[in-house]
């Protein structure tokens, strides 16, 4: 059975990336968050609080895809 896990990164404080991470081999899919008050590192960031909540309904709809079939 293919496990996906959601795993925290985080190399600089309040800042880093939420891996949904599966097991079969497949590319991890990367949410990347920055909670500092200056200007983002990275225009794709989010607070780390959204970019949690987008990395579980990711691995939540992957699951129920592994579930299904």
């Amino acid at each position: 059975m293919t496990e996906i896990r959601v795993i925290k990164h985080e190399s600089v404080p309040g800042c880093g990336s939420f891996e949904v991470q599966f097991s079969d081999g497949r590319s991890s899919r990367y949410y990347y968050w920055d909670d500092l008050p200056a200007p983002h590192l990275n225009p794709d960031a989010v607070d780390s609080r959204k970019a949690l909540e987008k990395a579980e309904a990711f691995a939540r709809i992957e699951q129920d895809k592994l579930d299904q079939a």
